[in-house]
């Protein structure tokens, strides 16, 4: 007499089972090919986005020669922040834009804070100049503003005081890795 542990599961399963044909696969002749799907909610998130970025362009009047560039985000500790606007963290590295171009002056700023952020650099300055060469629009000072208030790196920056460059000049501080 056999005994069931004996005998092969798949055998068994075969014989329960019987004689199978298989099922004809083809789709019907009509079938559209279905879209691809679309991440809605990434879109619209992106267009708001851009919409809120775009509306703080225009609401945000450009700096003019002897204004203060401030930005903080709300992680950075107040004292912290005055520390930065005294001038009392040492700059690690050192960017000067004068001459550049605002084409030249982005792709030298995004290396420069990729660079200081790799090399794990608390707090570098930035010397933009007053604008007084173009024009008395300060165009490297506000593209240098813009562009790191965008940064996830960036954690608060200062024009510097009046012995590091003044409003001619930017203290960064950096996030770590």
């Amino acid at each position: 007499m056999s005994h069931p542990e004996d005998e092969d599961p798949a055998a068994l399963f075969r014989a329960a089972i019987g004689a199978v044909t298989p099922i004809n696969a083809t789709p019907p002749a009509n079938a559209k090919p279905r879209p691809k799907p679309r991440a809605r909610m990434a879109e619209r998130d992106d267009a708001e986005a851009h919409s809120e970025f775009q509306r703080l362009l225009r609401d945000n009047a450009p700096l003019e020669a002897g204004d203060v560039a401030s930005y903080r985000r709300d992680t950075v500790p107040a004292r912290v922040f005055q520390r930065l606007r005294r001038g009392q963290f040492s700059a690690q590295d050192e960017l000067d834009l004068h001459g550049a171009n605002a084409v030249q002056a982005e792709a030298l700023l995004r290396q420069f804070i990729a660079e200081a952020h790799a090399h794990e650099f608390g707090c570098v300055r930035i010397v933009h100049g007053k604008g007084l060469q173009s024009g008395g629009i300060p165009l490297l000072k506000n593209l240098v503003d813009r562009l790191l208030r965008q940064r996830n790196d960036v954690l608060a920056f200062h024009s510097a005081p009046p012995t590091q460059g003044g409003t001619g000049a930017m203290l960064v501080l950096l996030a770590r890795r």
